[in-house]
């Protein structure tokens, strides 16, 4: 049976993908859509999720969540998502609408099910506030690194951007799996693959310029040959867990340091002696990873 899905997403070029790989894989079944603001203001992030439904013919529920994180101002990724959040392609009429609800009702209407959050963690904290973790079967997060980061030296952007919501998902006890950049930086975006986007037809070819503008931000900003595909790794995850190798440890969630808010402190060796409260991604299977995504695509074009 297919995996029930709500995905909460701010898209977003990588968040878009994420989406086509979720609605276009028969192992998933894709409940609901649900927004916050991270890679770019909420109108804007909501606003690409409909451009991306409608794109591909995508007919779940799209609903809005939160407007800021929990504490700290709105950190907006311009810079690598540009200023509408998902520049490049030029996106044909809105066919889907928005529910009135807000994100955090709507992914309760959908429990139970697999909770897939690829931006920042606010709507998934308030949703755990609200209503507790009893109906959420697991949470698998992008989000975080074992090692550096991308916004500050040692802070991914989802975390950065709110870690106290962060800090209250990782405390939660619900089974979490995180994906941080450690496994996504190995899913390159390379010419060749988005060779084979393009040869998907209209919507092939939306992804292609997709990922040609984000090559390009990605190029200048971080010096990277080709981008690097974060969120659908943890859409991958769940479709085929194989994909991905995970290693059970304590995560930590860095709210008060000076030059560390919002790492990840992932803790492989057991020093903290803490027991372990995430799966965390450790490798990933690059060509059945972007099979995946090719085969999705095809499934929507």
């Amino acid at each position: 049976m297919p995996t029930p899905v709500v995905l909460d997403c701010d898209p977003g070029h990588d968040d878009a993908i994420a989406i086509l790989l979720a609605a276009g894989s028969p192992e998933i079944d894709l409940r609901a859509i649900t927004t916050v603001a991270a890679n770019q203001t909420l109108d804007k992030v909501t606003a690409n999720a409909q451009r991306i439904c409608s794109a591909a013919g995508i007919s779940v529920p799209i609903a809005r969540g939160c407007t800021q994180p929990l504490v700290r101002p709105l950190h907006v990724a311009e810079d690598i998502h540009g200023e509408s959040g998902m520049d490049g392609p030029a996106f044909g009429p809105v066919t889907v609408g928005v529910v009135e609800e807000h994100a955090i009702d709507v992914m309760h209407a959908h429990m139970p099910a697999t909770l897939v959050a690829t931006g920042a963690l606010t709507n998934v904290a308030m949703y755990l506030r609200r209503y507790g973790p009893a109906a959420v079967r697991e949470i698998v997060l992008m989000g975080g690194s074992t090692e550096r980061g991308n916004t500050t030296p040692y802070a991914e952007f989802n975390i950065y951007v709110d870690p106290e919501a962060a800090a209250i998902v990782f405390g939660s006890g619900v089974p979490i799996t995180m994906i941080g950049l450690n496994v996504t930086h190995q899913a390159l975006v390379t010419p060749e693959i988005v060779t084979q986007l393009n040869a998907l037809g209209p919507l092939g070819r939306t992804c292609g310029e997709l990922m040609t503008f984000f090559a390009a931000t990605y190029r200048d900003v971080f010096g990277f040959a080709a981008p690097p595909l974060h969120d659908p790794v943890a859409v991958a995850r769940v479709i085929d867990p194989t994909v991905v190798t995970c290693v059970e440890a304590f995560v930590g969630i860095e709210t008060t340091g000076t030059f560390t808010r919002g790492a990840t402190v992932v803790d492989l060796h057991g020093r903290l002696g803490r027991e372990p409260n995430a799966r965390v991604a450790v490798g990933l299977d690059v060509d059945r990873f972007f099979g995946l995504v090719v085969d999705a695509v095809s499934q929507l074009t």
